[in-house]
């Protein structure tokens, strides 16, 4: 790897190099290395589509997985499948990522559409962390689709934490999910767009099995003439709780929109939703600029203590 495309693997999975365990590192559609353990196996998909299979053993513990995807090459387009087959009882942390340098001094675009589904066994521990980044001259654009779709067995969990952190000119983000008796689902996303950017995320849950739960809560920042769209679909079909939050701040010309969807299928489904978008409090700022700080400074301060 160059300078560039190692120093986007550092921002998407805090990689300073190759990582221990089991990883399969993608760089410009083609595998940049790989490496499996006796519990983890990763396998190139041989039905035609792009992508990988990750297979978990039942019962392994404390061990990672490592997907980043890293794309330098101008123009470089693509559509990936990745899919994890996470044994009963295992408890495992799973890092991907998407980090884009579009360099071109053009216009052309470069993307990256991925799709990921998790088939969860019973009981089951999952921590799934992605991050997307992009960079470049400014010129051409950066564009990021990320499909996640979650399976869920009896009593399994999995812990989700998606963060896009700059450049990312447009992005559609899906997240569907399906809950057996008693699984747990909880995602913490946190956004920040600027310029014109636009970013979209669907969330739709079905919460099927009893005693099941789904926590679903998005942190925002739009700033400039950037526009968020949010909404999220809860199905209760069985009796269940189910809670999505979306906090956001906006700022300048940006624009914001959320819009929740929760259906009780059940009479026992307890479903809840909050929102709330605003700007910055002025008393924030007044606070932290008698503290010796110019406004400016104040702002990103408060940003980023919302977004952490």
């Amino acid at each position: 790897m160059n300078a560039i495309e190692k120093d986007l693997l550092l921002k998407i999975a805090d990689l300073h190099g190759v990582p221990e365990g089991a990883y399969n590192i993608r760089g410009n559609g083609e595998s940049l290395g790989r490496n499996t353990t006796a519990n983890v196996d990763i396998v190139s998909k041989t039905d035609g589509k792009s992508g990988i299979d990750i297979f978990i053993k039942p019962d392994t513990k404390k061990e990672s997985v490592h997907i980043p995807v890293i794309i330098s090459k101008i123009g470089h387009q693509e559509l990936v499948y990745n899919d994890f087959h996470i044994g009963e009882n295992a408890d495992v942390v799973i890092v991907a990522g998407c980090g884009i340098h579009n360099h071109g001094g053009g216009n052309e675009v470069s993307r990256h559409d991925g799709v990921h589904t998790f088939y969860v066994g019973k009981n089951a521990k999952v921590k799934y962390v992605e991050k997307h980044y992009g960079e470049g001259d400014g010129n051409g654009a950066n564009v990021m689709n990320p499909e996640t779709v979650v399976y869920l067995d009896e009593g399994a969990r999995m812990e989700m934490e998606t963060t896009q952190i700059k450049g990312i000119d447009s992005t559609k983000r899906i997240t569907k999910a399906v809950l057996k008796s008693g699984a747990n689902f909880i995602v913490k996303e946190k956004l920040y767009t600027h310029g014109k950017q636009e970013a979209d995320t669907d969330f739709v849950i079905e919460m099927d099995g009893e005693g099941c739960r789904a926590d679903v809560m998005s942190r925002s920042v739009a700033a400039d003439c950037s526009k968020q769209r949010f909404v999220s679909t809860m199905n209760g079909n069985a009796p269940c709780y189910g809670h999505t939050e979306c906090d956001a701040i906006i700022m300048h010309d940006a624009s914001v929109t959320a819009a929740p969807c929760l259906s009780a299928n059940h009479v026992d489904a307890e479903l809840i939703h909050e929102a709330a978008i605003g700007k910055i409090a002025g008393e924030q700022l007044i606070k932290l600029m008698t503290l010796g700080l110019t406004e400016k400074e104040a702002e990103e301060q408060i940003l980023r203590g919302f977004l952490n």
